[in-house]
């Protein structure tokens, strides 16, 4: 029995000093939502397990800089917690909408606004997480299995005369190259999720792109509004001398303050329009606290000649989207082989060693055993393998078209804004002829050439001529900027 208690005390040793250490995770949210005092999950880690794998890239794992002094605003992220009695409910307070020159001037510019983006959006991180859970499955899936170790007692009950106490181990052997196939199949999912991390940080710079450019045209709205304004106060304020000087009837100084009052209109609603743009930004970037700023950046774009052949061409060769969906043809086409593999018995082998009481003897005994591939020859699994092969090789295709529908989209609408803005900025074009339309009716009125509606009028024209070249430029920008993020995979690798 002494040789028992040993035994016993000697496994529970092992398997103690067999545990794995636990670090706890803490997870972090902009929301708030998760918080220290909640329990959290944790995860196991090993030491012996690491793999030594190299250092992400440039691309894969930008190091970016926080912009200094970001200023904060009094609306704060809250974390939702439920009250006992249900939620307390407290009057809306409206919000400030500061006036165009009231806006904090800053020198952020969109190179700031993607180093932001790309240290702070979630989406970004939880990709990075998977190609690291990717990297941790590599490591799994070639491990061998663990021996196993036990204790074997027979005739304990003969009262020690015939007693066998014995020792056991057993080790099962993994035949048919399993392991590796098993890593060879991880290892094109590590290089999927690797591309889809670029593919998302390519839709991240992309949102960022069209975000920044929407706040620059909102503040170009804005500009634009403040200016409809003091036009039209000008305006009340020729009518009503007009009219003091019994020149003209009082029709016209009333028809000038609607025309003023619909102006302050036009300018709140670009108000609002500028910070639900802001709100979108900082949305994408992760930092929804940050308080609303007027923002660097020019609206007029580079000439860009595409050609819409080349750039299908350099878009289907270089889109992350397919790299990912021809490393899951790979991994497919591994995972045949593994299924071939899998017919391939693996070998149990055990062996014990015993105390024989009744012969005063030690003995040993060796035991293989191994299935018979009759029954079961993984036809199935072997199937199933092969249909997701051709599963994923459709998938490319599909992606493919599906890549070359947005970009036709995105290709039709860049040609149309584009002969939208040139028809709008060229010389003596809609702008320059509604610029001096307006002038001249201005000062024709002034002279009580023209009348009030003719006034009025060409202050509509002007303003909405420049309404309509804003939503040019920034469907032009759109265009642009999402042929761009489809382009844009060779630049971040080289």
């Amino acid at each position: 029995m002494r040789k028992i208690y040993l035994f016993a005390v000697t496994t529970a040793l092992l398997a103690s000093g067999c545990r794995t250490t636990e670090n706890l995770y803490e997870a972090k949210s902009l929301t708030g939502r998760y918080r220290q005092d909640q329990p959290q999950a944790s995860v196991p880690t090993n030491s012996e397990n690491r793999i030594s794998k190299p250092a992400l890239t440039q691309a894969e794992s930008p190091q970016v800089r926080r912009l200094p002094d970001l200023n904060r605003s009094d609306i704060q992220p809250v974390a939702y917690i439920q009250e006992p009695n249900g939620p307390q409910s407290s009057p809306a307070e409206p919000l400030p909408i500061p006036q165009t020159a009231d806006l904090a001037r800053s020198n952020l510019n969109l190179i700031d606004m993607e180093n932001v983006a790309l240290q702070n959006n979630p989406a970004l991180a939880q990709a990075t997480a998977r190609v690291e859970a990717a990297r941790g499955n590599w490591v799994q899936v070639g491990l061998p299995p663990n021996p196993n170790i036990g204790y074997s007692g027979q005739q304990l009950g003969s009262g020690g005369v015939a007693e066998q106490h014995g020792a056991f181990i057993g080790q099962v052997f993994v035949t048919g190259r399993k392991l590796r196939l098993n890593r060879q199949s991880a290892a094109w999912e590590i290089q999927r999720t690797q591309r889809e991390l670029e593919a998302v940080r390519l839709r991240v710079l992309t949102d960022v792109r069209i975000g920044f450019y929407d706040v620059l045209i909102a503040q170009r709205r804005r500009e634009l509004a403040a200016d409809l304004v003091n036009i039209s106060k000008q305006g009340v304020d020729a009518a009503q001398a007009l009219f003091n000087g019994e020149e003209v009837s009082e029709a016209d100084p009333l028809r000038a303050r609607i025309e003023s009052d619909t102006a302050r209109i036009l300018l709140q609603n670009s108000t609002n329009q500028h910070l639900q743009a802001w709100r979108r930004l900082t949305a994408v970037l992760g930092t929804p606290e940050l308080v609303i700023q007027r923002l660097e950046g020019e609206l007029k774009l580079d000439d860009l000649q595409l050609s819409w052949q080349e750039t299908l061409s350099q878009v289907l060769t270089e889109s992350p989207e397919i790299a990912a969906a021809i490393a899951d043809v790979e991994a497919a086409r591994w995972a045949v082989r593994r299924a071939y593999a899998e017919v391939v018995p693996n070998i149990d082998v055990q062996s014990i060693v015993q105390d024989d009481q009744s012969t005063g003897s030690t003995n040993a005994n060796v035991q293989v055993t191994l299935p018979i591939p009759f029954l079961n020859r993984n036809q199935g699994g072997i199937r199933r393998a092969q249909a997701e092969v051709a599963a994923a090789e459709r998938s490319v295709d599909r992606i493919a078209l599906d890549i070359q529908a947005r970009l036709a989209v995105a290709f039709q609408q860049y040609e149309s804004a584009l002969n939208q803005v040139d028809q709008y900025s060229r010389k003596d074009g809609i702008l320059d002829n509604a610029q001096r339309t307006l002038d001249l009716i201005r000062t024709g009125y002034k002279a009580d050439e023209f009348g009030v509606l003719d006034f009025l009028s060409a202050q509509r024209i002007y303003f909405r001529t420049n309404l309509a070249y804003l939503d040019s430029q920034r469907q032009l920008w759109v265009s642009v900027m999402e042929i761009r993020g489809l382009l844009l995979r060779g630049s971040l690798q080289r």
